[in-house]
């Protein structure tokens, strides 16, 4: 299993000979509107031309259609004859875009030997979960290669407890910024829900994500580092990637 950090939530994960690209946000550095008026976003580059992000893929998966998991620079650059895998109620807006082969998650997708198993997550607690909407973490199973649970745009929160539980991933791979509206509570993990998540796994490899790209984002990859040293948690059980960083296992 490899898997590419290309920005924010969009990795490039080779599981099981298949390539999947996750939450594509393609546009360039401040294409898209500020979330927290502090600047436009992306609030970085790409660290590769979208060509080579694109090349080879086998797949897309959307966890929910949020600007800054699907924008109008994937939904311009991706090929519309790729499988896009998505949660229900998203498919029609994805088809209305072009695409021609949008398969929904509503529970378990077997995918040429691949199990794709949609989980709950919480986008916030509160009148922000409500304001945010629907999103789901996936779980990839196969033949001889680590369970990984992709936990998506969630906080800690029994549901994400319950996933850990009943799936004991092997890799579990966090968004961890912190991201947060001016004023209000975070609407996804901060450092310490993130270290709650490797406190609740303590077999797994965590891959903190969706860092450092946004401007409503609230915690860096050094601020999440010196907690979790600080927490005596192993570097080699917190991984946390640059953008374009490879890892595998």
């Amino acid at each position: 299993m490899q898997l590419q950090l290309i920005r924010n939530a969009t990795m490039k994960i080779t599981y099981a000979d298949k390539r999947l690209l996750t939450d594509p946000m393609l546009s360039a550095k401040g294409k898209m509107g500020s979330f927290a008026g502090a600047a436009k976003n992306p609030t970085v580059e790409l660290p590769m031309n979208p060509q080579q992000i694109l090349k080879d893929l086998d797949g897309v998966i959307v966890s929910h259609d949020h600007p800054d998991h699907y924008d109008q620079g994937a939904a311009s650059l991706l090929s519309r004859d790729m499988p896009v895998f998505c949660q229900p109620g998203e498919a029609d807006r994805l088809a209305a875009d072009g695409f021609q082969d949008v398969r929904p998650v509503h529970h378990v997708y077997d995918w040429e030997g691949v199990t794709i198993t949609r989980v709950e997550g919480r986008h916030g607690t509160g009148r922000m979960q409500q304001m945010m909407g629907d999103v789901s973490g996936f779980i990839f199973q196969a033949a001889g290669q680590p369970t990984v649970y992709w936990v998506g745009d969630s906080v800690w929160c029994e549901p994400v407890q319950r996933n850990i539980h009943e799936f004991s991933p092997d890799i579990i791979v966090t968004h961890s910024c912190g991201a947060a509206f001016p004023g209000q509570d975070p609407i996804i993990m901060d450092c310490g829900q993130t270290l709650a998540v490797a406190e609740a796994a303590p077999k797994a490899v965590l891959v903190a994500v969706h860092m450092e790209a946004l401007d409503h984002c609230r915690v860096t990859r050094e601020m999440l580092r010196h907690e979790a040293d600080q927490n005596s948690i192993d570097r080699s059980r917190l991984l946390i990637p640059q953008d374009g960083d490879s890892l595998s296992s």
